[in-house]
């Protein structure tokens, strides 16, 4: 059986130094940008980006996407998107 996005949202939580969720949440800012520094995704140092941008970034990061696009990741990441995440983590 597949992991459920809410799995996979812990799976990435966990390989970031967060803690995992019961509930079905999406990631917070904080979480998201440690993500951003895990992948090697640079968010400056001017407080944290609007979560599209983060999420562009992390989905560039990790090879999914050509470009940073905030606009194309305005909502909450799709579990594909999840999967590729999870499986960047797993490799590092």
């Amino acid at each position: 059986m597949s992991p459920t996005v809410d799995d996979l949202r812990n799976e990435i939580r966990e390989a970031v130094g967060r803690y995992e969720r019961v509930e079905s949440t999406a990631f917070t800012k904080e979480a998201l940008a440690a993500v951003c520094e895990e992948v090697g995704y640079d968010i400056g140092s001017n407080g944290l980006p609007p979560k599209p941008e983060m999420r562009a970034g992390i989905l560039w990061a990790v090879g999914e996407r050509d470009e940073v696009d905030p606009e194309a990741t305005a909502n909450a990441f799709r579990k594909a998107e999840l999967e590729a995440v999870a499986a960047a983590l797993r490799e590092e």
